[in-house]
């Protein structure tokens, strides 16, 4: 089969693109780069003006005449190629807006892609429409959306979500639905919103390359170490000023037992070596499923704190901590959780080894590429 996958979150479609040529199939993956984090792609398109005076240049243009030159770029330099986007049997976009173009932009790709290949999904797996839509309307216990309506963050500043909820991108989201053959969700957060949809095609979990992430036993040692990775752009949306609060509760009351690695918008090469030393790893506080920073970790053995609520014990049939730790947006609550594994160093051992395999039993990508190839198939 002659796949072509469109867009990169946290190297979803690369570990889905590794199963499948494990497979024997053909796939091409066009992205770019998911921003900071330079994840590979086949075809490359390199967003412009987002520095300088070139940055300045395009702001004063969009808000001008509404014109974004860097969604104009992107569009250019993917027809530009075109020929390398036909003759598909399978597309696959990792959003609504799988390139962060403008939504005529998007809906123009998008339309090429639907005329010119065989069969076209959608992956739900960031922010998009159903899913903000959910959240903002409070069906969630917690979500994403706590800071907001606790005031820690403006409107503004949640821009990137909540454009989701404004009508051009209703309006491409309407667009989308109608084209694609299907909607897949990639973890619970996705699947939840869109129960009862006609179009869901239902929930086939991330998948995780354990060959190029390697089980590293947790190793004894008087401290233990933290890692904590910042993506200051969703600082209040990941609960990091949470993480924070009982960080520095748990180093006022362990000082000589507890180590802190803390860092900040590095590439995701970086990112996954940079944590390697560490027992816990602090992913987000508001989600009701892993995402793939998590699963990547768990992988790895390390402990995780992310999103591990009821409905995720229920759908994998596993219990309290088994295989990671649920966050909350309480800080006494993960101060708590924290201060048991320093505690009883021996939980985090047991749960290092189920988190790696959790991860080989329900993420192993070879098992998931085919799960993808059945639903493609099928429908």
């Amino acid at each position: 089969m002659k796949i072509l996958l469109v867009g990169e979150y946290s190297r979803l479609h690369n570990s889905l693109k590794e199963g499948l040529q494990a497979l024997g199939h053909e796939v091409t993956l066009v992205s770019t780069g998911d921003e900071f984090k330079n994840f590979p792609s086949d075809v490359l398109l390199k967003r412009k003006y987002n520095s300088g005076i070139a940055q300045n240049l395009k702001v004063g243009l969009y808000n001008l005449f509404g014109l974004d030159i860097s969604s104009l770029s992107l569009k250019n330099q993917f027809f530009k190629q075109k020929e390398k986007f036909n003759g598909f049997d399978v597309v696959q976009l990792i959003n609504e807006s799988p390139l962060g173009l403008l939504p005529k932009y998007e809906k123009e790709i998008i339309s090429f892609l639907r005329k010119n290949n065989a069969k076209l999904f959608l992956l739900s797996c960031g922010t998009d429409y159903t899913s903000v839509k959910y959240a903002y309307e409070k069906k969630f216990r917690h979500s994403i959306f706590n800071p907001l309506f606790e005031g820690k963050i403006s409107e503004k500043a949640f821009f990137p979500a909540l454009k989701y909820l404004k009508p051009e991108y209703k309006d491409l989201h309407d667009f989308v639905f109608e084209k694609v053959d299907g909607v897949i969700a990639s973890d619970l957060d996705y699947d939840i919103p869109l129960l009862g949809n006609k179009k869901y095609l239902g929930l086939i979990p991330n998948p995780v390359n354990t060959e190029k992430l390697k089980f590293e036993p947790l190793v004894s040692a008087e401290k233990v170490i933290i890692f904590h990775g910042i993506n200051r752009a969703n600082y209040f949306k990941k609960g990091n000023d949470y993480f924070e609060a009982a960080l520095k509760k748990l180093q006022q009351q362990f000082p000589t037992k507890v180590e802190v690695i803390t860092v900040e918008n590095i590439p995701y090469s970086e990112y996954i070596e940079k944590y390697n030393l560490a027992h816990i790893l602090l992913d987000q506080v508001f989600a009701y499923d892993q995402g793939y920073n998590a699963l990547e970790a768990m992988a790895k053995g390390k402990v995780v704190f992310t999103g591990a609520e009821t409905e995720f014990l229920e759908h994998y049939n596993l219990k309290e901590d088994e295989v990671c730790i649920n966050a909350l947006p309480d800080v006494d609550y993960v101060f708590q959780k924290m201060e048991d594994l320093v505690l009883n160093p021996e939980k985090l051992q047991a749960i290092s080894k189920n988190a790696r395999a959790f991860i080989e039993r329900e993420h192993h990508y070879i098992s998931i590429a085919k799960k993808y190839l059945e639903v493609w198939d099928t429908n």
